[in-house]
């Protein structure tokens, strides 16, 4: 799937609207249709199958889609409260960020469209049922619909049971953790390469001159997407070169610098070739209001952390959640160590380098998922036992060029560690953590003493 899919994919998963209008429409072309079938097949039925059928008057079955249409509505409007309070309860609790995960749910999704859709199809149907007389014509049941009506109505109640359950089930703290690492975890899987299929030893990408045209962001926002195959387009086009220094989940702000452009050839573009090359640019770079997972690996990672930092909060003081989520983040970060960070090297049909992508590298990602809960839970012993844990589990899986950010993490951690007062056997507990953290990466670097 390209990237502009995925990030349509993204889009359509996250709001709650699309799935449920697209049942009311279903709904609406049934209700419209299955009458219509009705009333030439009604003489053609059996009776063994009529007696599976809607057996009542005109009048029996207005009364049961008018209870159905009701009753619906009502329902629905309890399903989109506790909808909203279980999205304020994560907004509050937890973090702002989670709210795409709850909107997102496709049982949710699902749950209000079979509601609407109920709702719409006894509605539409209704308009179709005659009694004897009206406008001077034969009383008409409609018995195929008002029997898929009935059917419906009874769906409609076990989704209610259902979704009652799976809402339980969702506002707990582990659930929303499982859920925000399982779709980071796919974006990491979709969007970098694994290290073992990474190109050896890459040359770093073409060095910016001085004189470089310098790129300017077009539009305030979150960059949500990047063009990979039109910024190849328009280099080739332009006969440049490229590197851009923001990647998705980067806050733009219009007029600022985030890139730099140059011509392969060498010198420099004349007016007007800038300023189309700028536009170009400008065109494959897509911003939004907010981050989404299409293409931002870290923010997954960000909404962890979110969790970690919102926990050890003095509001909320829920410790043993910021450890739960250190677990989660720990696992993300020792899977992202099999993977190629840093920058990219986009090239053309040629195999020549055209675009450069400065991405964050592993040092960032270790950074974003645990130097906010390190300072936050600093006065925490088991807090700062759980950190120790995630830095002695990335030794096991990080690779040698990755050791020296754990390196420099423990250091930072032993920092935060010497400036509380834990008592004798909380210090001697982290203090052989740390010992057997830096055992792991091969002890102390040459010139260094212990701590």
């Amino acid at each position: 799937m390209t990237t502009w899919l995925a990030t349509i994919r993204e889009t359509f998963k996250t709001q709650l609207w699309p799935i449920p209008t697209i049942a009311v429409m279903v709904a609406l072309v049934v209700g419209f249709g299955l009458p219509e079938l009705d009333s030439a097949l009604n003489r053609h039925l059996s009776e063994r199958v009529s007696g599976l059928l809607f057996g009542g008057d005109a009048d029996a079955a207005r009364s049961l889609l008018g209870a159905i249409a009701s009753s619906l509505i009502t329902v629905t409007a309890l399903t989109f409260s506790l909808t909203v309070v279980t999205l304020q309860l994560a907004s509050s609790q937890f973090s702002p960020r989670l709210l795409r995960t709850f909107t997102s749910d496709q049982f949710v999704q699902a749950t209000l469209a079979l509601f609407l859709a109920t709702f719409t199809y006894a509605l539409t149907v209704l308009r179709a049922v005659r009694s004897a007389g009206d406008s001077g014509q034969a009383e008409f049941v409609p018995k195929f619909a008002v029997s898929l009506a009935f059917l419906l109505a009874v769906a409609s109640v076990l989704g209610l049971v259902l979704f009652l359950a799976h809402l339980t089930a969702q506002i707990r703290v582990e659930t929303m953790l499982r859920n925000v690492h399982r779709d980071a975890s796919r974006t990491m899987r979709e969007l970098l390469p694994r290290r073992d299929d990474a190109e050896d030893h890459q040359p770093p990408g073409p060095r910016t001159p001085l004189d470089a045209l310098q790129l300017l962001a077009h539009d305030d926002g979150f960059l949500t997407r990047i063009d990979k195959d039109d910024l190849i387009a328009v280099a080739v086009d332009e006969g440049a070169l490229l590197s851009l220094d923001v990647a998705p989940g980067r806050f733009m702000v219009r007029g600022t610098p985030i890139g730099a452009a140059w011509p392969a050839s060498g010198g420099r573009f004349d007016t007007e070739a800038s300023d189309r090359v700028a536009a170009h640019v400008a065109g494959c770079l897509h911003t939004g209001f907010e981050r989404i997972a299409s293409q931002d690996v870290g923010f997954g990672l960000r909404q962890l952390a979110d969790v970690a930092n919102k926990a050890l909060s003095p509001g909320i003081n829920d410790p043993t959640t910021a450890i739960h989520a250190l677990g989660h983040i720990s696992s993300f970060l020792c899977d992202l160590t099999d993977h190629d960070l840093g920058q990219q090297q986009l090239r053309d049909e040629d195999d020549r380098v055209r675009v450069t992508l400065h991405r964050p590298d592993f040092a960032a990602y270790v950074d974003l998922g645990i130097s906010q809960p390190r300072r936050y839970g600093a006065a925490d012993p088991q807090v700062m036992e759980k950190i120790f844990q995630v830095l002695l589990d990335l030794t096991h899986r990080a690779a040698p060029e990755q050791r020296p950010v754990i390196r420099d993490q423990l250091a930072r951690l032993r920092g935060t560690v010497d400036a509380q007062t834990f008592d004798s056997a909380e210090q001697t507990a982290l203090t052989e953590l740390g010992q057997r953290v830096e055992q792991n990466l091969g002890g102390p670097p040459a010139g260094s003493g212990n701590s």
